[in-house]
C-alpha cells in the first residue's frame, strides 16, 4: 500500500472533481425526469426512449475522449506535449464523424429508432417531438467531450466540474419555464425540456472555448492544431481507442437493450426503469469518477517508467475500489425512498422502481470494484483489448441471451429480469482481479 499522504490528497481531489462532474451531468437528466414525470408519464417514457440513443452516443464520445487520456497521460508522464495535441486532432476528426452519422440517422429514421425501445405509439410520438430538437445538441457535445478529454490528459479537470454545474442551472431553469409554461411562456412539454438541454450544451462549449483561449497554459491549444494530421499518431490513437470504443458502445447498447426488453414486457416497466436507472447512474458516478482518476494516475506512472511505483499504485487502488463500492451501495439503499417521493408516479410504477433500486444497491458494490479495475487500471494501463473481449463474452454471450429468455420465454417478473441484466457486474470481478494482479496489462504506448 502507498503510505504517502500527498498521493491520497491528490487522488481523492481528482476523483471527487470527476465524480461531482458526473453527478451534476446526470442531475440534468434527473431534473428532466422529475419535471416531465410531474407533467406526464407518457412524456417521461418518450424522453426515456430517446435517452437510450443519447446514452449510446455519450458512451461513444466518452470512449473517443478516453483514447486521448490513455495516450496523453503517458506522453505527459514523459513531459512531451506536442504529441498530445496531434492525438487530440485525430480524436476530434473521429468524434465529429460519429456525430454526423448519428445526426443523419435521427433525422432520417426517428420512428424506426424509437420503435426499438417501445411499441406504444403515444410514447413514440412524444419521443420524436423531443428528438427533433435534441439532435442539434450532438455537435456541441462531441466537441466539448473531446476538448475535456484532452485537458484531462494533462490533469486539468476542474473546468469540467464548472461546466457541468452551469449546464444543470441553465437546463433546470429553462425546463421549469418551458415545460409547464411559467411566467407567461408557452407550455411546450418535451420540446421545452429539449430546448433547455440544447441551450445548456451551446453555452457550455462557448465557456470552454473562452477558458482554453485565455486560461489554459499547459497545452496552449488553438484551431490550427485541429488542422494537423499525423498518420503515425492517428494509428496509435485508433489502436488504443477502438477496443475501448467497442466496449463503451456495447455498454451503451447493453443499457438500451435492457430498456428495450423491459419496455416490451410492460408499459409501466420502462417508466420505473427510467427512474431507477437515473438514480443508479448518479451513485454509479463514484465508480466512473474513480475509474477516470485511476486511468490518469496509471497512465502517468507508466509514462514515468517506475515499475515499483506502478505495482504499489494498482494494489492500493484496488483496496480503495472496494471501500468506495460499499459506500456506494449503502448510499443508493438510503437514497431510494426520498428520491422516489419526488416523482408523481402511479403507486405500482413507484413500487416497481423501488424493487429495481434494492437490486441495484447490491449490484453497485461489485460494479465499483470491477469497473475501475477494468477501465482504470487494465484499460488505462494500455490493455483495452482484454476489457473488450471480457465484455463481448459476458454481455452478449451470457447476460443478454439469458435475460431475453427470462423475459419472453419464461415470462419472469421485471425484478428477476433486472437481476439477470446486471449479473455481469458481479461475475466480472473474478477476471478483473486475476488480470490486474497476475496478468501482464501495463504497456508503454508512447513513441
Amino acid at each position: 500500500m502507498i503510505r504517502d499522504r500527498a498521493f491520497y490528497r491528490t487522488f481523492f481531489a481528482t476523483m471527487i472533481v470527476l465524480v461531482l462532474q458526473n453527478v451534476i451531468t446526470l442531475s440534468v437528466n434527473l431534473a428532466d425526469n422529475i419535471m416531465l414525470g410531474a407533467y406526464s408519464e407518457v412524456s417521461l417514457s418518450g424522453v426515456a426512449a430517446v435517452n437510450q440513443i443519447q446514452f449510446i452516443y455519450q458512451q461513444v464520445m466518452m470512449a473517443a475522449a478516453e483514447g486521448i487520456v490513455i495516450l496523453g497521460t503517458q506522453y505527459f508522464g514523459k513531459k512531451e506535449i506536442d504529441p498530445i495535441r496531434r492525438v487530440a486532432s485525430s480524436a476530434m476528426h473521429f468524434g465529429l464523424g460519429i456525430m454526423a452519422v448519428l445526426f443523419v440517422l435521427t433525422t432520417a429514421i426517428p420512428h424506426v429508432l424509437l420503435s426499438a425501445f417501445t411499441t406504444d405509439e403515444a410514447v413514440i410520438a412524444e419521443g420524436m417531438a423531443y428528438l427533433r430538437i435534441i439532435r442539434f445538441t450532438y455537435p456541441f457535445f462531441a466537441v466539448t467531450q473531446i476538448l475535456l478529454g484532452t485537458l484531462r490528459s494533462v490533469g486539468t479537470v476542474r473546468i469540467a466540474l464548472g461546466l457541468s454545474a452551469w449546464s444543470l442551472v441553465v437546463n433546470s431553469a429553462i425546463n421549469y419555464v418551458l415545460i409547464y409554461g411559467h411566467f407567461g411562456a408557452p407550455r411546450l412539454g418535451v420540446a421545452g425540456a429539449a430546448i433547455g438541454t440544447l441551450t445548456a450544451r451551446i453555452t457550455e462549449l462557448l465557456i470552454l472555448l473562452v477558458y482554453i483561449d485565455r486560461k489554459e497554459t499547459v497545452l496552449r491549444l488553438s484551431f490550427r492544431n485541429y488542422l494537423q494530421r499525423d498518420p503515425v499518431l492517428r494509428k496509435d490513437y485508433f489502436r488504443v481507442t477502438l477496443p475501448g470504443l467497442l466496449v463503451s458502445s456495447l455498454w451503451g447498447l447493453n443499457q438500451a437493450t435492457q430498456n428495450a426488453i423491459l419496455g416490451h414486457m410492460t408499459a409501466r416497466a420502462i417508466a420505473a426503469n427510467s427512474v431507477a436507472s437515473t438514480l443508479f447512474m448518479m451513485v454509479k458516478s463514484m465508480a466512473i469518477g474513480t475509474a477516470a482518476a485511476a486511468s490518469i494516475f496509471i497512465g502517468r506512472t507508466i509514462g514515468e517508467g517506475d515499475r515499483e511505483k506502478l505495482r504499489q499504485l494498482f494494489r492500493t487502488l484496488q483496496v480503495l475500489f472496494v471501500v468506495i463500492g460499499l459506500v456506494s451501495g449503502i448510499t443508493l439503499f438510503l437514497l431510494r425512498i426520498p428520491v422516489l417521493s419526488l416523482y408523481q408516479l402511479e403507486p405500482e410504477t413507484k413500487e416497481m422502481a423501488d424493487r429495481f433500486l434494492l437490486i441495484l444497491s447490491v449490484v453497485v458494490v461489485t460494479m465499483s470494484y470491477q469497473m475501475p479495475t477494468n477501465n482504470g487500471i487494465i484499460r488505462g494501463g494500455g490493455s483495452p483489448e482484454f476489457v473488450m473481449k471480457m465484455d463481448l463474452i459476458s454481455i452478449w454471450g451470457i447476460v443478454i441471451p439469458v435475460s431475453f429468455i427470462m423475459a419472453f420465454v419464461v415470462k419472469a417478473s421485471p425484478g428477476v429480469v433486472v437481476c439477470c441484466l446486471n449479473a455481469d457486474q458481479v461475475f466480472k470481478c473474478i477476471p478483473a482481479f486475476i488480470k490486474s494482479n497476475y496478468g501482464h496489462w501495463a504497456k508503454k504506448l508512447t513513441r
